[in-house]
């Protein structure tokens, strides 16, 4: 039979094992061997808790080789073997072990029995992680007993790799804490975050939950299994208002202090009558004031100034509308109609994050680019592989485009510090640390009444700090969140413990650390 040994482990960016092998052993029958068919099914059942008529039936095979129990533990197998029975054989095998349970789950995947990456990083560095096939001839005595076993290792190209993955288990930890906190506070569906370094693309967390267990994934609904990080788009609402900011400050269309008049909350485009998220009404607005206080109307008439065109250029130069490229399966493109098929409300409804579907990779990576300077980076889950202990490949940071200019980064970052400190972000903000991001309340859509519901909405806040010079960008999604639904009060304060938490354990001083540092220098 042929066995496979020795699949890479997958580590962490520090080396903490997040996959590893156990030895374990397979229980295999020789049916023609087999003296007493009843008693022998009796006691493999009773041995390895499986139901007896059904091993008896295995029993009665014609097969010159059968499984019975495949990877069961050594403690069980143990037992079975002192029992001595003629025909039942024991076959050395690995299990696939992940010793963190439900941590970095739906990111490192899981295996089939044949140790054939099912899912995730298991999946996808099939060919890296793999290891070796072993042919295995059983020598068996008179009675159907192993009494040996001639091993043959067939040669292949691909030998076992490890890969060593961006994800650091610590913020991996406390993304899923605090993620999975506001989830049951609030009774919502689902959530996720994401924490990733804007200046490199690499993710440091990326969590989702409900979680589910790779050491019992069968236990598990498939869709559970599924990555919604990568996976599922959706209608972002406000959070995509800073990507209309940018592109037009950065196309020149508008400038930083040009006012906007906000109608006072009544707005029609067309027939179509355009309000406020909330129930403020608004006069004349600046560029800052409309993102600080989530305006709609503003948003539209600064949108207005791009053009169908250019706006949808900038959409697409930040990434939206195409897979990210990001090394993990199952990545989605998100929905962005070609402008041609636009409609008169489509430049409208597209500025405040509605009439476009978006992944949480795909936002996330493009506030990064906002807050880096103006590049939009390739996002990475896989940092090094190694063999034998040594680094055989490393993926350095890579830049895909240049989005927008410094000078508009610079402009946008302080817009969307002032969304933190005087806006619906006062939520999000930190004591230590001065945060820039935005919030977004985005109605969904129900498909069966055809129209948006008036009871679940996605609550998020996308953000990053320290503001001036970034170490973390953070998105923060709650899915049908009750009791409340604003963005800045479910998910802000999400934003605000997980990057409080992630900036100490990675030592970066605060505001007042550094005002100490400097008055010493």
């Amino acid at each position: 039979t042929e066995i496979v040994y020795g699949r890479g482990t997958i580590y962490d960016r520090n080396q903490n094992e997040l996959a590893m092998n156990i030895e374990v052993e397979s229980i295999n029958i020789t049916p023609s061997k087999i003296i007493d068919k009843h008693q022998t099914a009796k006691l493999l059942a009773s041995h390895l808790n499986l139901d007896s008529k059904t091993i008896f039936t295995k029993l009665s095979s014609k097969r010159p080789f059968v499984w019975i129990k495949r990877k069961c533990d050594l403690q069980e197998s143990g037992k079975l073997r002192r029992l001595d029975l003629p025909g039942v054989g024991f076959i050395s095998e690995q299990k696939r072990l992940y010793p963190k349970r439900e941590l970095g789950a739906n990111v490192t995947g899981f295996v089939g029995m044949d140790n054939q990456g099912l899912a995730g990083v298991e999946h996808f560095y099939q060919s890296t992680l793999k290891g070796t096939t072993v042919r295995r001839v059983i020598e068996k005595d008179a009675r159907g007993r192993n009494i040996g076993a001639i091993q043959q290792t067939e040669k292949s190209e691909t030998t076992s790799k490890d890969v060593v993955l961006t994800l650091d288990e610590v913020v991996q930890f406390i993304a899923e804490h605090h993620l999975k906190d506001q989830v049951e506070k609030y009774q919502a569906k689902s959530g996720t975050a994401i924490v990733m370094e804007p200046y490199t693309g690499e993710i440091l967390a990326l969590a989702n939950f409900p979680q589910f267990n790779p050491n019992k994934f069968s236990a598990y609904p498939p869709q559970k299994w599924a990555n919604p990080a990568i996976s599922s788009s959706f209608e972002p609402g406000s959070i995509f208002k800073p990507i209309a900011a940018a592109a037009a400050l950065d196309s020149g269309a508008v400038d930083l202090d040009d006012l906007f008049f906000c109608e006072n909350g009544k707005f029609h485009i067309g027939r179509v009558p355009i309000g406020e998220a909330s129930s403020h009404r608004f006069g004349w607005l600046s560029l800052q004031s409309i993102i600080a206080k989530s305006s709609n109307i503003g948003i539209i008439k600064i949108a207005q100034q791009l053009g169908d065109q250019k706006f949808s250029n900038y959409i697409r130069k930040f990434g939206f509308g195409e897979k990210t490229g990001v090394d993990l399966p199952g990545e989605s493109s998100g929905q962005l109609k070609d402008v041609s098929q636009w409609s008169d409300l489509s430049l409208a409804s597209i500025s405040f994050g509605h009439e476009i579907a978006v992944t949480p990779i795909q936002m996330v990576t493009a506030l990064s680019a906002i807050a880096n300077g103006g590049n939009l980076m390739l996002p990475r889950i896989t940092k090094a592989v190694l063999k034998n202990g040594k680094i055989v490949e490393t993926f350095k940071p890579k830049r895909i485009r240049r989005v927008i200019s410094d000078k508009t980064s610079r402009q946008m970052i302080e817009v969307l510090k002032n969304t933190v400190k005087n806006g619906t972000g006062i939520p999000a903000a930190l004591a230590e640390f001065e945060a820039a991001g935005k919030t977004g309340t985005a109605q969904k859509y129900d498909q069966a009444s055809g129209a948006y519901s008036k009871e679940d909405y996605l609550a998020s806040f996308i953000g990053f700090v320290p503001a001036d010079a970034p170490k973390i960008v953070v998105l923060v999604m709650i899915d049908s969140p009750r009791k409340a639904h604003w963005g800045g009060e479910v998910a802000g304060p999400v934003f605000r413990k997980i990057s409080k938490e992630v900036l100490r354990y990675l030592n970066v001083p605060s505001k007042n650390e550094r005002v100490y540092f400097l008055n010493r220098a």
